[in-house]
């Protein structure tokens, strides 16, 4: 059974940055699904960012396109999630979700096998 785990949240003023990261473990191939979600206060679940860490394209949520940032660092074995000009939109708590394989047809939508038990983000205006 894979187990993503995060970290690196907090509570941080608006305008202000947070790096997120995610290390899964027992995942059944080399290259995988791994992405971000969020769930903010009496808010449904929503894909923030997603990628393939076989490489090509990222997926990002239209909300935070050009402020936050996914990548994967090969050599950490992490997936991170780089945040930027945060807002109190922003204010969730952030899961990193994985599959086994590819993205499917939809990344960004709260279908994943595996999930972490997610990491708290605070912004404050």
């Amino acid at each position: 059974q894979a187990q993503p785990v995060e970290s690196g949240g907090g509570s941080v003023q608006a305008g202000g940055s947070l790096t997120l990261s995610c290390r899964v473990s027992g995942l059944r191939y080399t290259t995988n699904c791994i992405g971000w979600f969020r769930q903010g206060p009496e808010k449904e679940r929503e894909g923030v960012a997603v990628l393939y860490t076989g490489g090509g394209r990222l997926y990002y949520h239209d909300s935070v396109k050009g402020r936050f940032t996914i990548s994967h660092d090969k050599s950490e074995g992490t997936v991170n999630l780089q945040m930027t000009n945060l807002t109190s939109e922003d204010t969730a708590v952030y899961y990193c979700a994985a599959n086994d394989g590819g993205c499917g047809w939809n990344p960004l939508s709260p279908q994943y096998n595996y999930w972490g038990q997610g990491t708290q983000v605070t912004v404050s205006s």
